[in-house]
């Protein structure tokens, strides 16, 4: 039903959810609006189908690894099978999520949202008005302005595949081509991937990614840095992909090209003009209660913001810190030390905390350890010789500045560098600590 709301939230992903949840325990009125199935990006279209989908693709990796050492058999991936256990996950989720707003009295609207003016707020053919609208519209890949470019497949079109192409080719270099690259060619596509940039995940530490390419090589994965894409064209057969790089001109024949190539904040359609919303370089003027600074009445969280790392955590501590602005006025700021980030490769490469040409800049004082180390137990035990970190200790404080991992259980050991660092505590801290053994966790201490 249309009318005045308290809060109207544009999206129904992780920051929709916990802002909601929040204020209406506080006796406000809530309107939840998403052109889409509810449920957001990370939940349907993102992370947790993308990590059904690794799973397999782990377990087939762990039992070819230890083909030879007591494990024997063929196996492989059955990607219908592999895509029906992931909708096993991701088709109950709209419903669940509208179950759950409707229990707490929170109404949902579906369709395309259109501000008005800045307190009005179109909903398909529904009118509301709000005291406060918090965007949390997530984001979309960015436009690549190439001709050709609508043959592109979105990740969230990978993800639905029925059927896996054999001949794939993913342009752009950061985590949708590094995990989707390893998730095909396990299944048995052929994979390039075309980069821009000198070296893929940019994001992550160069001596790492190092480590982590051999992987990519041994999977037989073609990675082509330094290429820029020109043009995409049908063929007869599929699509011909037309780059060139210093070498010269160059082109790829594939069945399916994926754009995996970065994503922005989905505004477009929100006519943030008529809110008086002021936005520059396709991101919402924020102040650091991430409110807008020319309509104080809309806030925004998660990827629309696009304030802390792009990351569902950081969505939900966004959500958290604007619910508490506009319940109490605005006195909290989000805090964004100690967040990890991982791409889920496999193995894994993780990090937190600054990388060490970021503490280099700062003029800060520290000691570095890194090295590789397919010896150790943990990279033996799983038949993964791509293991290794590099970790950044103040010479000074004895903080944690810095956590590089790439390896087996690398994604979970992460955290603990990040619990060091968002809560102070030292290397001599952690050293002390008396972890399970054989983990990855018990590792630790030898990084230090």
């Amino acid at each position: 039903m249309a009318g005045e709301y308290d809060l109207v939230i544009v999206g129904s992903g992780t920051a929709a959810m916990v802002a909601a949840m929040r204020v209406s325990e506080e006796g406000w009125r809530v309107a939840v609006a998403d052109f889409r199935p509810f449920g957001g990006t990370c939940a349907l279209r993102g992370c947790d189908p993308k990590k059904m989908l690794v799973g397999g693709a782990e377990a087939l990796d762990h039992v070819r690894r230890m083909h030879g050492r007591g494990v024997v058999g063929e196996t492989a991936i059955d990607w219908p099978g592999l895509m029906a256990f992931k909708r096993s996950f991701t088709d109950p989720v709209p419903e669940n999520h509208l179950q759950r707003y409707a229990a707490k009295g929170i109404d949902t609207f579906h369709g395309q949202a259109r501000f008005v003016d800045h307190t009005r707020i179109a909903i398909g053919a529904e009118t509301l008005t709000f005291r406060h609208a918090l965007l949390a519209c997530g984001a979309e890949p960015i436009p690549l302005g190439i001709q050709g470019e609508q043959h592109l497949m979105t990740n969230e079109g990978f993800l639905g595949l029925e059927s896996l192409p054999h001949r794939i080719v993913l342009v752009g270099g950061g985590y949708i081509a590094a995990e989707f690259s390893h998730i095909a060619a396990r299944a048995g596509s052929q994979v390039i991937v075309l980069q821009h940039a000198e070296r893929m995940l940019k994001a992550f530490d160069p001596d790492l990614v190092g480590w982590l390419m051999e992987k990519f090589t041994a999977l037989g994965i073609e990675v082509h840095t330094g290429t820029k894409v020109g043009a995409v064209e049908r063929t007869n057969e599929g699509f011909k992909v037309h780059a060139s790089s210093a070498q010269g001109p160059m082109s790829f024949d594939a069945d399916l090209v994926v754009h995996a190539a970065g994503r922005a904040p989905a505004l477009a359609s929100l006519d943030l003009e008529a809110a008086g919303v002021a936005v520059a370089n396709g991101r919402i003027q924020l102040n650091e209660y991430l409110q807008s600074m020319s309509n104080p009445a809309i806030y925004a969280a998660g990827d629309a913001a696009q304030v802390g790392p792009p990351l569902t955590p950081v969505s939900s501590h966004d959500a958290k810190v604007v619910a508490a602005n506009m319940l109490k006025g605005n006195q909290r700021r989000p805090d964004y030390r100690g967040v990890p980030s991982v791409a889920f490769t496999i193995p894994p490469i993780a990090m937190v905390g600054l990388s060490e040409a970021e503490a280099r800049k700062q003029g800060l004082k520290f000691r570095v350890k890194s090295q590789k180390v397919p010896d150790w137990f943990t990279a033996r035990q799983a038949a993964e010789p791509t293991y290794g970190f590099k970790v950044l200790v103040d010479e000074a404080t004895d903080r944690i500045l810095g956590a590089h991992l790439v390896g087996p259980h690398v994604d979970e050991v992460i955290n603990l560098f990040a619990l060091a660092i968002r809560h102070d505590l030292t290397a001599a801290d952690l050293k002390r600590t008396i972890f399970a053994y054989p983990t990855g966790a018990s590792d630790v201490g030898y990084m230090l």
